[in-house]
């Protein structure tokens, strides 16, 4: 089994996220734009992105990679997550709808969403969706 961690942040609030869930799965995390690996040889698969604009994945990096992907997920076990500071985890839905249409295991059937910064509870949800991503 291979796992990664796969995220996008603006602020920081997903990188912080991004760690605690490596840490937890005992991987590196990478950003999108340093990702250049063969999704398809990940059997585990972590993506991170906040809400964005009105509430959509971020689109100049993170939503062309996810689009060129979302082809090659099927079979996969895909966590979730992301920071938020506005609306209702709307994108967070809608990404969960594209993950399990392509054919991917939901980690925990649901994202994990943040609101601004994680704090040390959510830090510690993020580091426990690392564990879960590897078992």
């Amino acid at each position: 089994m291979k796992a990664v961690v796969i995220y996008w942040t603006g602020t920081g609030n997903t990188e912080a996220m991004a760690n605690a869930v490596a840490e937890g799965a005992g991987v590196n995390p990478v950003t999108v734009s340093e990702f250049s690996e063969d999704i398809t040889q990940y059997d585990r698969i972590a993506l991170g992105c906040p809400a964005m604009g009105a509430e959509e994945l971020e689109e100049s990096e993170f939503e062309p990679f996810f689009s060129e992907i979302e082809n090659k997920i099927s079979g996969k076990t895909v966590g979730l997550f992301g920071s938020y500071g506005w609306g209702d985890g709307e994108w967070m839905r809608l990404w969960q709808d594209r993950v399990t249409a392509a054919g991917a295991s939901l980690l925990n059937g649901e994202g994990l969403i943040i609101n601004e910064a994680p704090d040390d509870d959510g830090l510690e949800s993020c580091r426990a969706l690392g564990e879960q991503l590897i078992k």
